[in-house]
């Protein structure tokens, strides 16, 4: 298995405790982070070291990422596995794929890669690396068929972790935060390159809000590795705000929260299926986003918003991103109580179709691959 980031780490854990389940004599081994090993899967290299976003950051890290992706597919056609499975991270493991399986490996890839939000020309890549595809949400796997690649929908298995109630003052109390505090959860991002580019305009947007209302409380979870270059970025935008900064533990901060400042991601579907209301902003290395947008076929890029087909919540992107733009957009769900609740009653729809046995789904699939 590969797993290339936090969102794929979450993925993959939860696949691994199906097919554990299924096979208790399972060896997984791969690329993948802190949850997975925790299952007992043997990392031969950490996700982190995968985890760039935008088309200059990743020429940056070109060479290291090619070399383990040469020296992983050396070692996998040497040890030959059952079945290969990559999660996410399609620009590391489609080429990965097409190797495998040309070499006689058997070949699953666990979330259909965007085609129908940009770079549709991937679907004959996926053709070419894929025995089966594991679809998150219901509209793909029809699309994926009619390019003569076989898939299954199964669900997503944020909807089955996430309890379709989640008190608030249990997450508060786990937080330490007080019941009636006003709380804005911020989360620039699981990435080094997501914090570089969105962590600094996040906390000035922070600052500026508790300008105007001394009395919210801020809480930003950071992903593993990460803690250092975050406390180093609130000590500069954020020293007197007394922001909560937390290792891991997103969840609480999103069950105990408010309203969310949050960037682009699998996150922000975390936000929606706890009924959240957010501002998405992101900001990227300028070439890469001029570039992803020339590519877009939609006008969404929040995953709640394209599920929705509907901007339901705000989108700030790269010159839109700015302190100003998402304070105010932040500030205005707590002064529209009416509002967030008509969007909490979205997300509570959405849900509901998500919400499927994901993991014995997807079991159920990968065995069929491996006994084909």
């Amino acid at each position: 298995m590969v797993a290339g980031e936090a969102s794929g780490d979450l993925l993959a854990e939860q696949l691994l405790a199906g097919l554990q389940q299924r096979w208790p004599q399972l060896q997984a081994f791969g690329i993948g982070g802190p949850r997975m090993r925790a299952r007992g899967f043997e990392s031969w290299w950490p996700s982190d070291a995968l985890a760039v976003r935008g088309y200059v950051e990743v020429l940056r890290h070109y060479r290291g990422i090619r070399r383990i992706r040469q020296q992983l597919g050396d070692r996998l056609l040497r040890q030959r596995p059952h079945v290969f499975v990559g999660v996410d991270a399609p620009d590391f493991n489609l080429g990965l794929e097409v190797r495998l399986r040309a070499g006689g490996i058997r070949t699953v890839h666990y979330v259909c890669p965007s085609i129908w939000a940009w770079r549709g020309g991937r679907v004959k890549k996926l053709a070419a690396a894929c025995d089966h595809v594991l679809c998150l949400f219901p509209f793909e796997p029809d699309l994926l068929r009619a390019h003569g690649v076989a898939a299954t929908y199964v669900g997503h298995p944020l909807a089955d972790v996430i309890p379709m109630d989640s008190p608030r003052e249990t997450a508060r109390a786990a937080l330490g935060v007080p019941a009636d505090a006003p709380l804005v959860a911020v989360l620039p991002g699981s990435r080094r390159s997501e914090v570089q580019y969105n962590a600094a305009v996040f906390l000035q947007a922070a600052a500026q809000m508790q300008a105007q209302r001394p009395q919210l409380r801020f809480v930003l979870p950071v992903a593993p590795g990460l803690r250092a270059a975050v406390d180093a970025l609130v000590a500069e935008h954020a020293a007197g705000l007394g922001v909560q900064v937390i290792d891991g533990r997103s969840h609480e901060a999103l069950a105990a929260c408010d309203v969310t400042l949050i960037a682009s991601g699998t996150a922000t579907l975390e936000a929606a299926l706890y009924r959240r209301p957010m501002v998405i902003g992101y900001r990227m290395h300028p070439l890469s986003y001029r570039l992803m947008k020339r590519m877009a076929y939609q006008p969404w890029v929040g995953l709640p918003n394209i599920l929705c087909r509907d901007f339901v919540v705000p989108e700030l992107l790269q010159d839109a991103c700015t302190p100003q733009a998402l304070a105010a957009a932040t500030l205005a769900w707590l002064d529209e109580p009416a509002r967030a609740a008509a969007v909490a009653e979205r997300f509570a729809d959405l849900h509901q179709q998500l919400r499927r046995d994901t993991a014995r789904l997807a079991t159920d699939a990968i065995a069929q691959v491996v006994s084909a």
